[in-house]
């Protein structure tokens, strides 16, 4: 059993001992340091937050503890039930609260929760901003309200009406043409809020959604993470529908993945490249995604003219990026669309619709979509170390070791570019490693990108070999 305490939230298994589980006594500590963060940031009357949820079977309990602890803080809260990471998100600014609270823990099993905390722009906390709610949680002399100044909880449940509403004014979604088109569209979402946004999304741009997995029961029928060992039963019920394809989204409806009408998996890596192919077609301008992402987003980018640039992993730095270089899409490689025109966070059903509108204007399959964008493939290891060694030192080598290759042309293997603002990313002319440490483990995690499986692996495998003879391990 897990407590997880980081810069992006709290994350633990239910039930067992304070401090090492996520107990009703932990969530409270939390829920109470962030209320005294949001109070610190404004001085004010009336602090306001959303708080929402999605289906797992914890939820319930949790939101009320976090609702009850913020009121006790004198803090209203907006109480949007059962929601969606995106749909609180834009909530928090639709509202124009203080910030918000999600009780999910995204594509983790159903053992599992965690506190997604959000500032006033309703994004994720940064790196000091987190720090400091863990700082007020163990350090900080909390304050609570006294009886005449506790806050108030007040029930929504409109927003993801209000949500699906923006979504459908956006100028590239094309109701019109979705209609038209008379899609057939087998959702699984593996019994979570996805369960009742995606369908209502889907009904309401005219496509005939096929429900598998919708009951928001919290009991997940497969792992909820949206990969192809988990996914059988979407692959099956598109062929056996004849459906045009599959939806699945993770149980807070921010990360997105297709099947294709064929039951094949589009690729989760591929889901963005699709939409920003979409966007930046109609939409000239700049992409981000984070260092571990496929280089197809790129390729694309580069074919419409503009620039590609990488951020550090995790959607936090994804956003910074995005912000910096007025990018129009980014996300990332696990199916997280980030479309600014709507708001910047991860968003499964701003991503559905842009895909929609895409298919429906290009009047081709799936599966003839997916052949249109260069295909590579992945290879994810990692090299257990010895608590002893240096894993700084370690990926300083790996720069060092690569960097006399730079530019040079008798290099064997080119080296285009190495950045080294997240571990030490070398890219190559056909291929790229990406090399991270962990943050709670001696090990060295090694992603890697090339035309074929093979090749990917291959890489893998050499660099590790390359790591281990450095190390002397």
């Amino acid at each position: 059993m897990t407590l997880i305490k980081s810069i992006s939230g709290i994350r633990g298994t239910i039930g067992g001992t304070q401090g090492d589980n996520l107990t009703p006594i932990d969530a409270v500590k939390y829920a109470a340091a962030y209320g005294a963060w949001v109070k610190l940031q404004r001085e004010k009357d009336n602090h306001k937050v959303v708080v929402g949820r999605d289906a797992r079977i914890s939820g319930n309990m949790m939101q009320q503890l976090v609702m009850n602890t913020l009121v006790g803080m004198g803090i209203h809260v907006i109480d949007l039930d059962l929601s969606t990471t995106p749909t609180v998100e834009m909530a928090v600014t639709m509202e124009q609260a203080d910030g918000g609270i999600i009780l999910t823990a995204s594509h983790n099993p159903k053992q599992w929760n965690a506190l997604k905390l959000l500032n006033k722009d309703g994004e994720f906390l940064n790196a000091a901003e987190g720090q400091k709610i863990l700082d007020l949680a163990e350090n900080g002399n909390l304050n609570f309200s006294e009886v005449d100044d506790l806050g108030k909880i007040t029930k929504n449940q409109a927003y993801i009406d209000l949500h699906i509403d923006e979504i459908l004014n956006l100028p590239l979604v094309n109701v019109e043409a979705i209609k038209e088109a008379k899609f057939k569209v087998v959702v699984d979402a593996v019994n979570s809020t996805g369960g009742i946004a995606v369908p209502e999304l889907l009904e309401r741009l005219g496509v005939h959604p096929v429900k598998l997995f919708c009951d928001p029961t919290g009991e997940f029928p497969h792992n909820p993470e949206p990969l192809k060992e988990h996914l059988g039963d979407l692959m099956k019920m598109v062929v056996d529908e004849n459906a045009d394809f599959g939806i699945v989204v993770d149980p807070d409806v921010d990360r997105l993945a297709f099947v294709d009408e064929k039951g094949e998996m589009f690729g989760e890596e591929y889901t963005l490249v699709a939409v920003a192919d979409y966007v930046l077609q109609n939409n000239k301008g700049n992409t981000v995604s984070n260092m571990s992402s496929s280089r197809a987003l790129r390729d694309i980018t580069e074919k419409h003219g503009g620039t590609y640039t990488a951020s550090a992993v995790g959607e936090v730095n994804v956003v910074v990026k995005m912000k910096e270089t007025n990018a129009v899409i980014g996300g990332e490689g696990n199916g997280g669309i980030i479309y600014p025109e709507l708001h910047y966070g991860r968003d499964s059903l701003v991503g559905i619709a842009l895909f929609l509108s895409h298919l429906a204007d290009l009047r081709m399959s799936v599966s003839a979509l997916r052949k249109t964008y260069t295909s590579y493939f992945m290879s994810k290891k990692k090299i257990q170390l010895t608590p002893q060694l240096d894993v700084d030192a370690l990926l300083k080598a790996m720069e060092e070791k690569y960097a006399s290759d730079l530019g040079a042309s008798e290099a064997s293997e080119k080296v285009q570019s190495i950045n080294t603002i997240d571990g030490v990313k070398i890219d190559f002319a056909e291929n790229w490693v990406h090399l991270r440490k962990s943050n709670t483990e001696p090990i060295i995690r090694i992603y890697t990108e090339a035309k074929s499986q093979s090749e990917a692996d291959d890489l893998a495998d050499r660099i590790i070999e390359e790591i281990k003879t450095i190390a002397n391990i």
